[in-house]
Parts: C-alpha cells; sequence; structure tokens
C-alpha cells in the first residue's frame, strides 16, 4: 500500500471541501471529487483524514498528484494544495537477448537486451564466457583492454563494428535497477568465422562450368536437328 499524506492548519470549526487530482501529460484527472474515489482507485483506496491509503499499488499508479482543500469560514474562504509524487517501485523481468548465432569477420554485428517491466528503467549489463564487459572509457582498465565494441547501458546494445574471430564466445546479459533481484536471459553463443573465399571461388567455378555444359548441349542438339520442326 501507499500513503499519500495532506496535513493542513485550518481549525476545526471551518467547513472543508476536500479534492484530490492526479497530474499526468494529457491534462489533469480526478481522483477524490465530491466525496467519492474515481477511476482506477475506486473500490481500492479510502480517506485517512484528508490524505489517502492506496491498497493493493501497480505501476500505473505511479505519477503526481494534488491535493486541494478549500475551507469556509466567517471571514471567507480560504484554500491550500500539496502536491506529492508518487513512485512505484517493479523489479526487473527476465529481459530478452537476441544474439547472432553465427557472424563473419569484419561485419558489424549487434547484440540487443531489453526489459520493459521494471520501475525505474533498468540497466543492462553484458557478459561474455560468464566475465562482465568492460564498457569503453578510453581510460584505465578498459582501455588497456583494447575494447572493439560498444556497450550502451541504458539501451541494452552491445555494438561490434568490426566483429572478429576472439569475438566467438558465450553471452548473455542482466538487467538490474535496485528493486528486488537483477534478472538474466538465457546463456547463447555466437560463432565468428572468416569469410570462405576458395569456397566461394570455388561455387562460382563450379555454376560457371554447368552453365558451359548446358550450353555445349544445346548447342550440339540444334547441330543434330533435334530442335528442327
Amino acid at each position: 500500500e501507499a500513503i499519500l499524506s495532506c496535513k493542513h492548519k485550518f481549525s476545526k470549526g471551518m467547513s472543508l471541501r476536500i479534492e484530490w487530482k492526479k497530474i499526468q501529460s494529457q491534462g489533469v484527472s480526478f481522483v477524490y471529487y465530491n466525496g467519492e474515489f474515481t477511476g482506477d482507485l475506486r473500490g481500492r483506496a479510502e480517506m485517512l483524514n484528508t490524505g489517502i491509503r492506496i491498497r493493493n499499488v501497480t505501476r500505473k499508479d505511479s505519477g503526481t498528484y494534488r491535493c486541494e482543500i478549500s475551507a469556509k469560514s466567517e471571514e471567507g474562504q480560504r484554500l491550500g494544495e500539496a502536491t506529492i509524487t508518487l513512485t512505484v517501485l517493479v523489479a526487473p523481468t527476465t529481459p530478452v537477448c537476441e544474439v547472432p548465432s553465427s557472424a563473419m569477420t569484419g561485419t558489424v554485428v549487434e547484440l540487443s537486451c531489453k526489459e520493459t517491466e521494471g520501475s525505474p528503467p533498468s540497466e543492462y549489463q553484458w557478459y561474455k564466457n560468464g566475465v562482465a564487459l568492460l564498457e569503453k572509457t578510453g581510460t584505465g582498465s578498459a582501455r588497456a583492454a583494447n575494447i572493439t565494441y560498444t556497450m550502451n547501458k541504458k539501451s541494452g546494445t552491445l555494438l561490434f563494428n568490426t566483429v572478429t574471430k576472439n569475438d566467438t564466445g558465450e553471452y548473455f546479459c542482466e538487467a538490474s535497477n535496485g528493486v528486488g533481484l537483477s534478472q538474466k536471459c538465457s546463456v547463447k553463443r555466437m560463432q565468428v568465422d572468416d569469410l570462405n573465399v576458395s569456397g566461394i571461388i570455388a561455387a562460382v567455378v563450379l555454376v560457371a562450368l554447368v552453365m558451359s555444359l548446358c550450353g555445349l548441349g544445346v548447342f550440339y542438339a540444334q547441330k543434330k536437328g533435334y530442335f528442327s520442326s
């Protein structure tokens, strides 16, 4: 549960009118109006004097709330308000990782990792063969390691501008946001191989040979008059 407190210094003899509103990007909506809760809070919230207790809080309850109190007295009407920001913390779920099973040396390869349930948003750490990869900071141990990749902990991407055979290995990603336990995706292997130039040349030669034989066959058939009407 979450309690949104709204205290005031109006005297007990005053007639109070209490309203709660939620401030969102698309506008302001009533949460508590005319003595009743509205919207998502109906049935799972209650008043605590002038504050609110919300039961079974969900991530949708995150946001900015405004308590507005108007008081009538013999001197006239007085107004007061308070703004409260509610942040609902949600542990990350198991991230979805995309790792290519194979790649050719010298090509651009990107690995991705993402989960969308965590609040605040998760940060991501990539591992290769069980060892945490360093960030490319340009200083210290990361610079000495001669890193050939760029790891973005905010977006969860691991980018190889020119992948090499040394990048072959087993990769997985870990998502964490400081709430609950961190979550890992399953290990996936990426195999990096050199481009098989000799194999490509052999394939091209074979295709050319087959086409030549076909051409000779057609020429022989025409010479024998097989295609004559």
